[in-house]
């Protein structure tokens, strides 16, 4: 069976980002009830136009309530519910018992899917809310490959596996964190995280308060709860062994531009496992793409057990190896048209990454601005620009360029 590629859709822009390079079905958020509080989301008007472009492509959409919604929330989900339905989503993603009891009494025929916030590490848990209603379970990020098999052993064949492969990872039990709402009134239960674990902390001694005293546990920093980010490209073959249905890719609050290549990438991964399902090497051209966004350092997480190298001690930021510089809106009579995202030169050498393709590299020595006059350097945000071009390259293709930093490919 094919794994599904399962990817975020922050917001229009990024649903549109995830739907042209090759995800299976996309899960966003609405206006309430969702994990993710910053990106713009989808209204009702908002959910149904995303659900009937993705729906024109053969991609499934799942709407998210996963949030630990109060008391006086509750007079709301009706509405979300119905708007839900109306609009055809094809499952709602929830961690509340309660609201998997109202959305089965408001919806009989949703599908349900369990989200990682409600915390499933067995079988026991599972079954229960297969009982309740769940057709997918989205597992907590804290299991092992091993523990991964051992619950597709003991639940029923219907019962969906969806975890993680891909994004940024928590310093707290599948996401339940208290440091958010306690440093800042920001709650992360509720969509709202500030990422306290990704600051650098001291210690302060009660009677020196202006004397603050680094943490050092390791000699290049003192970032005590932060932690690398997730990336398993290299063992999708083992995770669909183990029985996993859906690759889930972390990051609705990323970029348009990340959606799109870690998209690209793992559809890319999927499609050459489905190919090589007893002998996955992934190649070198794919697995490299998932350097070429912004990220912190790689890792494994639990799947093989203890993470030890999970956490990450030198700094708070990310590392970032390319800039994009345009978007293609369209190829004709021996030409690319598009748009500029950032500054670039005449002679610069750039990567176009089209869906389902690994980049093209070529030398831009010929550009041309929108009234089609020879120009040096393309600097105006969101100019109109061309350039010759023998091949070409689908809407929405991007144009790249490789940064001076230097490119970290190991994945611990």
């Amino acid at each position: 069976m094919r794994p599904e590629v399962l990817a975020p859709a922050g917001d229009a822009e990024r649903l549109q980002a995830a739907l042209d390079f090759g995800a299976d079905a996309v899960y966003l958020g609405g206006t309430m009830f969702g994990m993710r509080a910053n990106p713009a989301n989808f209204d009702a008007q908002g959910l149904r136009e995303a659900v009937a472009m993705a729906h024109a492509r053969g991609v499934k959409v799942y709407l998210t309530c996963n949030t630990l919604p109060r008391s006086n929330e509750l007079q709301f989900f009706p509405d979300f519910v119905k708007d839900a339905v109306d609009a055809g989503v094809d499952a709602m993603i929830v961690a509340d018992i309660g609201l998997m009891t109202m959305i089965r009494e408001l919806a009989p025929q949703m599908p349900l899917h369990v989200s990682t916030q409600a915390g499933v590490v067995n079988y026991a848990s599972a079954n229960m809310l297969y009982k309740l209603g769940a057709r997918r379970v989205v597992l907590a990020r804290e299991l092992s490959l091993e523990e991964i098999y051992e619950i597709r052993r003991n639940i029923p064949e219907d019962l969906e596996i969806e975890v993680f492969v891909h994004g940024a990872m928590c310093v707290s039990f599948s996401g339940r964190c208290l440091l958010s709402a306690y440093f800042t009134d920001r709650d992360a239960n509720r969509g709202a995280c500030a990422q306290p674990c990704r600051w650098k902390y001291s210690l302060v001694e009660e009677k020196r308060p202006h004397m603050p005293m680094p943490i050092v546990e390791a000699p290049e920093g003192t970032y005590i709860l932060n932690a690398r980010d997730m990336c398993m490209i290299d063992h999708l073959d083992k995770l669909a062994q183990a029985g996993v249905t859906s690759f889930k890719i972390e990051g609705r609050a990323k970029s348009a531009y990340y959606v799109s290549v870690i998209t690209n990438a793992y559809r890319m991964a999927v499609d050459y496992l489905m190919a090589h399902p007893q002998d996955y090497k992934l190649p070198k051209e794919i697995r490299d793409e998932v350097f070429k966004v912004s990220h912190r350092k790689y890792c494994t997480g639990f799947f093989f057990g203890h993470p030890n190298a999970c956490q990450y001690y030198e700094s708070g930021g990310y590392i970032r190896t390319c800039d994009v510089v345009g978007i293609i809106g369209r190829c004709e009579n021996g030409r690319v048209y598009a748009t500029q995202r950032n500054r670039f030169f005449a002679g610069d050498t750039v990567e176009i990454l089209a869906p389902n393709k690994l980049p093209v590299t070529m030398k831009l020595d010929e550009i041309y601005n929108g009234e089609g006059e020879r120009i040096t350097t393309v600097n105006h945000a969101m100019m109109d620009f061309s350039f010759p071009c023998e091949m070409e390259f689908p809407e929405n293709s991007i144009i790249r360029m490789m940064t001076d930093e230097e490119a970290d490919t190991e994945i611990k």
